[in-house]
């Protein structure tokens, strides 16, 4: 026990899972690097320490980089009576650093947490109640606990204000109940990581919540391809079969209560074959007015906005791709826009979209409520295009509907209605081979190249070129994709 410290992030390591917490403490090596999601919100998160703590203008920074010096600093410092960042405290084998501590009357102090979140949630309330035991423990006087977290109705007009993009609350009474029991939960947590061999914990919703766990792949691995938890909103019905001792689909009992899509989906799994309803085709095809324009958007979020009239964390799209159809049998025209500077992309986006999408015809899109959300926050920001913007919704037709509607159903989707999982289902074609396979990437690759020094990530005029090639050609399927699958309906209804 000598050489374990436990952290406030094993601390709710081990509240959310004891095989991860063992595993961290004893088998680091094999726990997988964070994907790319993952090491993209820590970025964001130091953004967002660096910018609240300009809300205490005479705060002084504590050094990291060397763990001993900065408890010793920390223990000088205090007597300066000043905001402290990153003012740390070992104590019983407990460390915890304080994003910042607040001087008070008597001698006392506010503890202060931030978060690139929207909201408080519980695992920030474990999180500075962890904090609080080890500084009191350490001789600190806490008087009050506070969050400070991102105000999602903030609207950029300018240099970022601090005060307007966070929003300080009062956590104490909170923090207060967690703390009861909190000694029992450090003891079992540190009798976890003594222990010789790694807990048996069996997956659980536990894996998700609240974060997602690195070990997921792992623990996961014995599930087959087509398993229970791919049933279409599963949700706690999946677990309940799960715990039941039914790992597949097409093992779930006919005594189950079903959804009508849910029992399409099992009868699928159990014959191999695919479910097609061609009267609900038939009606949706019938809404298709040629010529067809075949949509598709790229874009990207900051938790801290980049453009005026932008909120944190909004959808700010930067690439589209346009195919377009006078009939089915033709070759489609390609048409696509990718913003190639730092500037606001928005007004450049949709002028090039206006003078593409004509007066008439039907606009094809997958999941519309997306596209739909973009243009609307834009005729927001900018009146003038109202109309122009309400006439090009209403000329949406969604070509998820059939496939979210079970008109047609195979079981290669395993329960999804995506367009990732209904192109190669449907079609035989996917996304394989491209350098840029999904739209988190192509959104982050977009962020990095353009604004790389926000993030610390350097690109090349060579490797810029070769990221936009491949921007095109993952955005491009997605619109051509669309057709492929289009004419596969048209086929099975002739």
């Amino acid at each position: 026990m000598k050489n374990k410290l436990l952290t406030k992030s094993k601390f709710l390591t081990g509240l959310q899972c004891p095989k991860y917490l063992w595993t961290f403490m004893n088998e680091p090596e094999t726990i997988p690097e964070p994907d790319k999601i993952t090491k993209h919100r820590f970025m964001e998160g130091y953004l967002i320490d660096d910018l609240a703590k300009k809300l205490y203008p005479s705060g002084i920074n504590i050094k990291t980089d060397d763990f001993i010096k900065n408890i010793k600093d920390t223990q000088e410092y205090l007597k300066l009576r000043k905001p402290l960042f990153e003012a740390g405290f070992m104590t019983n084998n407990l460390f915890a650093r304080a994003d910042i501590l607040n001087p008070v009357k008597d001698g006392k102090w506010e503890l202060i947490e931030i978060k690139s979140s929207t909201e408080v949630k519980d695992v920030h309330l474990y999180d500075v109640s962890f904090q609080k035991h080890c500084y009191e423990k350490a001789g600190i006087k806490i008087k009050g606990c506070f969050l400070i977290y991102v105000n999602n109705k903030y609207v950029k007009d300018g240099k970022i204000d601090p005060s307007g993009l966070f929003i300080i609350e009062d956590i104490t009474r909170e923090v207060e109940q967690n703390l009861i029991g909190i000694n029992d939960q450090i003891k079992n947590i540190f009798d976890i990581f003594s222990k010789p061999n790694c807990p048996d914990i069996d997956i659980g919703e536990h894996c998700t919540n609240p974060y997602e766990c690195p070990l997921t792949c792992v623990c996961w691995d014995h599930l087959p391809e087509s398993n229970i938890f791919n049933l279409y909103r599963g949700g706690q019905k999946a677990w309940e079969l799960y715990k039941s001792g039914i790992m597949q689909i097409k093992n779930i009992p006919v005594t189950t209560m079903l959804t009508e899509k849910q029992q399409i989906q099992v009868k699928c799994a159990k014959t191999g074959k695919t479910y097609i309803y061609k009267e609900g085709i038939r009606d949706f095809l019938n809404t298709l007015k040629y010529p067809l324009y075949f949509l598709d958007f790229e874009t990207f979020s900051t938790v801290i906005p980049l453009f005026d009239y932008v909120r944190p964390y909004q959808n700010v799209p930067f690439q589209f791709s346009l195919h377009i159809l006078d009939s089915l049998d033709i070759k489609p025209i390609h048409h696509s826009f990718l913003a190639s500077s730092m500037n606001d992309p928005r007004k450049d986006f949709i002028s090039s979209l206006q003078n593409l999408l004509g007066d008439t015809g039907s606009i094809i899109v997958y999941n519309k409520a997306f596209e739909k959300t973009i243009l609307t926050q834009f005729a927001l920001t900018c009146p003038e295009y109202s109309n122009w913007v309400e006439s090009v919704i209403n000329r949406f037709i969604d070509l998820l509907q059939p496939f979210r509607s079970f008109h047609y159903y195979n079981p290669a989707q395993h329960g999804s209605a995506s367009l990732k999982a209904v192109l190669p289902a449907i079609t035989g074609a996917g996304y394989e081979g491209l350098a840029i396979s999904d739209g988190i990437t192509a959104s982050l690759q977009f962020l990095y190249m353009t604004f790389g020094e926000l993030y610390s990530q350097s690109t090349s005029e060579q490797e810029k070129k070769i990221i936009r090639e491949n921007l095109e050609k993952y955005c491009g399927l997605d619109t051509e994709g669309m057709i492929w699958i289009l004419r596969k309906l048209e086929n099975i209804c002739r």
